[in-house]
């Protein structure tokens, strides 16, 4: 049995160094020339660290002999003093290219890890995105990256560079007196086992605290978000009760992590000042029985203290080890994470959507979230391609589930979705949702240019094409109005405009993708008179040749649709031409129209 627990500590501890090493090939291979310029300087360091002690030696040993003539200062000493001066500047001069250099790998290999592992959860469905807050992602990528940080600029560097450091004193203290260097590299031994048994210790209780973390600010991000909602529902009591238990929860996950490793820094302390008077009692010991120069003395109790910086070092590495390594686990768990929507296989053909307007098909479509209910059940009707449906439903029927699905964020339970014939799950992600186009109430703007937000960063848009279509939709002079037209920076959250503005900001970036499915999912339900006179207009020219969806809210917008569909608990209870349910008395959408749209759907 006891073999077997060996067996499978020596695995697990293999399978870690390989996901270690895995990382630091993938992320540090591009900066071979960096790494290798950062070893040479920390290496050359060492080698003055070791040399600093041999010049003081000698520089002791030569004035205690007395030399020179009397009254003058002999010239082997100036040599002496003049070396280690030179020594000590070059070496702290090492330290500090050592150090710029350390860091510029760090900040390139972990903004990269950054932009990699952002870019895989973007990927992710919303099944995922439900299920983790923004906020918990942005402390998941920043926090654990930068655990990281160390570990990937000087980490494997600092613990070769100490070990050799340790190994070149132990050397020369063996050297000058094999008692000291046997007691020396005892003390040695058992501070590097005493810190590799708490490091075992410490890596589960430092992941523990960074999930507490992440459930803490993912927390507040989303609470943040919804004050307005909070206080108008009274629930600050419940929020703050929530928030408190969170809190309590990261306070003591992150309370046994640091005494953890507070216990290996106060067991290294100690282990440090044993060592050193031990080593100054062999100094005083040997130079008093003569067997030591007052050099050699100085020699070995210097030696000896210097021991303390590369095992105090160890022991930060070690730290680090155990939160690099917690943090390594948690970014593999999420890189690890694969949409539930899957793609095709690469060697299959992936079907391609044709060019134009694109017909819409549900064929038996049903769907839930994970283990509820279904919140669309057995749904089918067919749209022609180049035809405007009009979608209507209480809150809750499953209107915009249905635009969700189109839009490939899920995948249906049941059934099947055609656009042009072709099964939505045999054509990938990205071609996908360059072929539909969605514009929702809610805009999203980012903390960039105008000419980015329209673009979604994408440089082969020219200027030419965001002219045009900004003058299409009568927001050219808006744009040249603003400090600096296109480069004007646009605040988060789309900061400084009216909601009308960044209505229409959306429309452009539709405009722009040029799709032949687009769907509007209550696009005009907080815009003012005015602005939706334009946003009208930019409607009637975006469903020319193109294939039209639109969530209803106000009965002008859905009387535009050539078919209306009606949903109630995710079921469709009405489906036609709207022309004929018009004139059709007994009709769910003539009800509707008698008794008004919005006071119906309430």
């Amino acid at each position: 049995m006891a073999v077997t627990t060996l067996d499978s500590d020596k695995k697990k501890n293999a399978f870690k160094f390989q996901r270690h090493y895995a990382l630091l090939n993938h992320y540090l291979r591009p900066q071979m020339r960096r790494v290798v310029l950062m070893s040479v300087l920390l290496l050359a360091g060492i080698a003055l660290q070791l040399a600093s002690p041999q010049i003081i030696r000698y520089f002791l040993d030569t004035a205690q002999q007395g030399g020179g003539q009397p009254g003058s200062m002999p010239v082997n000493l100036v040599r002496a003093a003049l070396l280690f001066i030179l020594a000590a500047l070059a070496q702290q001069a090492l330290i500090v290219l050592a150090g710029t250099t350390s860091q510029r790998v760090s900040w390139s290999a972990t903004n990269r890890l950054r932009g990699d592992l952002t870019l895989h959860l973007l990927r992710l469905d919303m099944t995922f995105h439900k299920q983790h807050t923004p906020g918990e992602l942005i402390e998941r990528v920043e926090g654990d990256v930068t655990a990281l940080a160390n570990f990937f600029s000087s980490f494997v560097v600092n613990v070769i560079g100490n070990g050799l450091l340790v190994m070149g004193i132990l050397i020369l203290l063996f050297r000058e007196n094999l008692v000291v260097g046997l007691g020396m590299l005892a003390y040695t031994l058992i501070t590097l086992a005493t810190l590799g048994a708490i490091q075992g210790l410490a890596v589960p209780r430092w992941a523990a605290s960074r999930q507490a973390s992440a459930e803490q600010y993912g927390f507040l991000e989303e609470r943040i978000a919804g004050a307005e909602e909070i206080r108008t529902a009274g629930a600050e009591a419940h929020t703050l009760t929530r928030l408190y238990s969170l809190m309590r929860n990261f306070l003591h996950k992150s309370r046994a992590a640091f005494l953890v490793s507070s216990l290996a820094s106060s067991l290294t302390n100690l282990l440090y000042v044993i060592g050193y008077a031990i080593g100054l009692a062999f100094g005083v010991y040997l130079f008093s029985r003569g067997e030591a120069t007052l050099g050699t003395a100085y020699l070995i109790t210097h030696y000896v203290g210097m021991l303390s910086s590369p095992l105090q070092s160890l022991r930060h590495e070690a730290q680090d080890l155990q939160s690099a390594t917690a943090s390594i686990q948690r970014i593999e768990d999420l890189l690890n994470l694969r949409p539930s929507t899957s793609e095709v296989e690469l060697a299959q053909q992936s079907a391609a959507l044709p060019e134009g307007a694109l017909s819409v098909a549900f064929e038996q479509v049903s769907f839930h979230y994970e283990d509820n209910e279904n919140v669309l059940t057995n749904l089918c009707f067919a749209l022609p391609a180049g035809k405007v449906l009009g979608v209507l439903g209480r809150t809750g029927s499953g209107k915009s589930t249905l635009t969700r699905l189109l839009f490939r964020l899920y995948d249906p339970s049941e059934g099947c979705i055609r656009l042009s014939e072709t099964d939505l799950r045999t054509v990938q992600i990205k071609g996908l949702r360059g072929r539909v186009g969605m514009v929702t109430q809610d805009v999203q703007l980012f903390q960039a240019s105008l000419r980015d937000n329209l673009t979604f960063f994408n440089p082969a848009v020219s200027d030419a094409q965001l002219e045009a279509v900004l003058k299409d939709l009568r927001l050219w002079d808006w744009v040249q109005s603003q400090s600096a037209g296109l480069d004007t920076r646009m605040s988060s959250g789309g900061l400084g405009l009216s909601a009308g503005e960044a209505q229409l900001l959306a429309f452009a970036r539709v405009f722009l993708k040029d799709p032949g499915l687009v769907i509007l999912d209550e696009a005009s339900s907080r815009l003012d008179p005015v602005t939706e006179t334009l946003m009208e207009r930019a409607v009637e020219r975006l469903f020319v040749g193109r294939t039209g969806i639109i969530i209803a809210h106000r009965l002008k917008t859905v009387q535009r649709a050539d078919d209306i569909l009606i949903l109630e608990d995710g079921r469709v209870v009405e489906y036609g031409p709207r022309v004929a349910l018009v004139q059709d008395p007994t009709s769910r959408f003539y009800s509707l129209l008698q008794t008004g749209l919005e006071e119906a759907l309430a």
